[in-house]
This record gives C-alpha cells, sequence and structure tokens, in this order.
C-alpha cells in the first residue's frame, strides 16, 4: 500500500524538489525528468535495506594499511589527520534503515542528481561553462524503514568505492566522546521551519555534519572553524525543511504534508476558474486568459501582464513607455522595463504573469490572487509572503529570498497584489 512504503519527496528549489524540485525551471526541467535526474524525487521503502551505520575505528599510520578502504564491500569514512595519522571509521550494514544519496556526479551510487540552479538564467544556457560549487557527493538522507518513517540528513556521500575522505585541509575533530567528525568544503545548510504549513515559522540555518550532527554556521561558508555545536536540535528532517548543497535548495515534504498539498488538477482548477471569470485588459479591452499549466513559457497572445509596482493587470501593449527607460534599458518588454500604468500612473517594471506549476512549495491551495516581484509568478497570497521572508543561503556568507519557482531573487517586499478588471458587459 502506497501510505505504507512512501516515506517523503525532495524538491530543488532554483538556488529552488523529500520531493525534489528544481524552482528555477517551474516544475519540470528543460528537457524532462530523465532517470536520475529530475525536478523532484520519491522516496520510497527499498525492497532490501542498504543502510549503513558505524562499527570498528582504526587509528593508522597511512590510509593504505586499511583493508577497509581497499574493499568495494565496506562502507568507511577517513579522517586525514595528517601525512603520518589517519582515522578509519567502518560502517556496517544496517536492516533498518534505508540510505539515498545526492549529489552532482553521475556515478552509480548517487540516487538523484542535483545541478547548480542559480536565479536569473535563461533555458538554453549551459550550467557546465561556470565551475558548480555543488559537491559531487554532497550529502546522503537515512531513512527508517518502519513507522514513523524518521529522515535524517547527513552530510558527504560514499563514493563509488563506498568511501568518504575528509582530507589534512578539511575541517574535522574528535568529540568528546571519541567519535571522529567534519564538515564539507562548502557546507550543507539546513534550515527546519516551525509549523509548516498551516502556521509556519521560519527557523534558524544550521549546518549539518558528516556524521549528522547540528553545527551554528560558519563564518563564511567554507571557513576553517566550524560553529557552535546546536544543543538539542536534530538532523532530522520534517515536512518543509530546506536543504541547501550551495548551487541548489532542496525542499523536504513529507507523505503525510503532502496529503495537503494541492495537486496539478486543482492548481489546473484554479487557472480554470481564473479565466472563467473573463478578466480583461483595460487599455485594449480584450479578454485576458493564462496558458495552460504544461512547462512552457511561450507568450501568448491572450498572456496577462503586470505593472509590479501597483499589481494592476493589462494585457500585453506599448502604453506607458518611457523613452529614457527604453534607451537605458534597450528593451520595453523585459523584465527591468519601467512603465507607466495607465490606471494609476505608477511607474516601474511591467512583466507577464505565469501560473507557479509546481504543487509542493505552496503552503496552501488558495486561489492565485499574489505575484511574485520581479519575476511575475503567480500563487496564494500565504504561498507568497511565506517565501518573500524566507531568506535562502547566496554566495559565502549572504541569505536573500528567491522566487520558490524561477530562484530569482525578490525585491522587497517580494510579492504584489494582482488587481484585475472583471469584463465591462
Amino acid at each position: 500500500r502506497l501510505h505504507d512504503v512512501l516515506i517523503s519527496m525532495l524538491l530543488c528549489l532554483p538556488c529552488v524538489c523529500f520531493c525534489l524540485s528544481i524552482s528555477r525551471y517551474n516544475g519540470s526541467l528543460p528537457n524532462g525528468d530523465r532517470g536520475r535526474r529530475r525536478s523532484r524525487f520519491a522516496l520510497y521503502r527499498r525492497s532490501k535495506a542498504n543502510g549503513v551505520k558505524p562499527s570498528a575505528v582504526h587509528i593508522l599510520n597511512t590510509s593504505q594499511d586499511s583493508k577497509a578502504v581497499h574493499s568495494r564491500g565496506q562502507h568507511s569514512i577517513s579522517f586525514t589527520l595528517s601525512r603520518n595519522q589517519t582515522v578509519v571509521v567502518e560502517y556496517c550494514h544496517d536492516n533498518n534503515t534505508d540510505m539515498f544519496q545526492i549529489g552532482r556526479s553521475t556515478e552509480s551510487p548517487i540516487d538523484f542528481v542535483v545541478t547548480d540552479t542559480s536565479g536569473g538564467g535563461k533555458e538554453g544556457e549551459d550550467p557546465s561553462i561556470a565551475p558548480s560549487t555543488i559537491s559531487r557527493f554532497a550529502c546522503r538522507v537515512v531513512c527508517e524503514r518502519n513507522p514513523p518513517y524518521t529522515a535524517r540528513i547527513y552530510a558527504a556521500g560514499f563514493d563509488s568505492s563506498k568511501n568518504i575522505f575528509l582530507g589534512e585541509k578539511a575541517t574535522k575533530w574528535k568529540n568528546p566522546d571519541g567519535h571522529m567528525d567534519g564538515l564539507t568544503t562548502n557546507g550543507v545548510l539546513v534550515m527546519h521551519p516551525e509549523g509548516f504549513p498551516e502556521d509556519s515559522k521560519q527557523g534558524l540555518w544550521r549546518e549539518i555534519s558528516v556524521c549528522g550532527d547540528v553545527y551554528a554556521l560558519r563564518e563564511t561558508r567554507s571557513g576553517p572553524s566550524r560553529g557552535k555545536l546546536a544543543e538539542g536540535e536534530s538532523s532530522a528532517l520534517r515536512d518543509g525543511s530546506l536543504v541547501d548543497l550551495c548551487g541548489a535548495t532542496l525542499l523536504w515534504r513529507t507523505g503525510e504534508g503532502l496529503l495537503r498539498a494541492p495537486t496539478l488538477r486543482h492548481l489546473e482548477a484554479l487557472r480554470q476558474e481564473l479565466n472563467a471569470a473573463r478578466p480583461q485588459c483595460p487599455v485594449g479591452l480584450s479578454t485576458l486568459a493564462f496558458p495552460s499549466l504544461p512547462r512552457s513559457h511561450s507568450l501568448e497572445e491572450r498572456q496577462p501582464w503586470v505593472y509590479l509596482t501597483c499589481g494592476h493587470v493589462h494585457g500585453r501593449h506599448d502604453w506607458g513607455q518611457r523613452s529614457e527607460g527604453d534607451e537605458e534599458q534597450g528593451d520595453s518588454e523585459g523584465p527591468a522595463a519601467r512603465r507607466e500604468c495607465p490606471l494609476c500612473r505608477s511607474l516601474g517594471p511591467y512583466v507577464p504573469l505565469w501560473l507557479g506549476c509546481e504543487p509542493a512549495v505552496y503552503v496552501d491551495a488558495g486561489a492565485p490572487t499574489h505575484a511574485f516581484v520581479p519575476c511575475g509568478h503567480v500563487c496564494s497570497e500565504r504561498t507568497a509572503k511565506y517565501w518573500a521572508e524566507t531568506p535562502l543561503p547566496h554566495g559565502t556568507h549572504a541569505f536573500r529570498p528567491v522566487c520558490p519557482f524561477c530562484s530569482t531573487a525578490l525585491s522587497s517586499p517580494g510579492w504584489t497584489r494582482l488587481i484585475f478588471q472583471g469584463p465591462i458587459d
């Protein structure tokens, strides 16, 4: 039965799928979801457990002395302390857990392949032009096979030799209880919200260690010193948890949480209801209509457009163009173009509206009444306000809110309420 085996779903937010969804592409990858490279990823109980847990610890003069490092059947983590000393922690099979690995590598140990989703990019861009900051073996999620199916996040993943290596320059240490631990180069950050999605309140961003402990953030993303241990906090994921891999942000949704989330069918019904109201362009008096939900960003003739400063919705027209703006921007219909609203004379960006197509990022099933600024993706009021108040990691130590559908950085306050004009008849 589905409810007995569904663990969760990962969404990859662009920065946005554990339902993993690549929010940069509004719910779908440009070339479609294929194999392990998908916009969302559902975790199910495996037919056979593949989890591992720590067992023996070896202190070696050189890593070559360890049979565990050479054995492809033995998982291990190697902590290189110096040229003459390495601590190797062997891992043995765990019948009670399933392990899922996430990273940039396409090698077989990776269950979910994630690539950079920097905001503001175009669908035809080649992500390989800039070097990726996502680790090849970024993190692993270990899920209990029995109720309550608790899922925990750990930094770093096992490679094709079933090993994790923390080199001499990596941040690592020995805990008071004697076990070794460490951090990856760019870190794996986690934020657990409270009360998601009904009464959501953002939590603090933390860093997860290789062994799953929780720490305050370093001074910079790849700083040499770890933050303070966050006493009493857990790496267990909860509905709405965000996991940042320095180049992609993942959204974790539990099976129970997804049952309360809107579906694509519901979003399609909201679109049809909105179009049935026959909103009109106040200038051209033409009837507007949101295009169907298939993941396409090709402009249509009846596409609604909005003046982001005031929220007045129009059709596509040439009214209110400012010659000085055209000279500066070179494109009167680009996302940065400044136009004068013919209804209230306010000046600001004029962009097309797109319905948000990824159900898992919605915090409710409300009507699509608000749009993100400056991208123009439309969703419910609560969804718009939640993401506008949720800063995601950016760069080495900055944070900023982004649109969960395309990862464009939001301008304060991040959203605008849409004002539609009904039919004059």
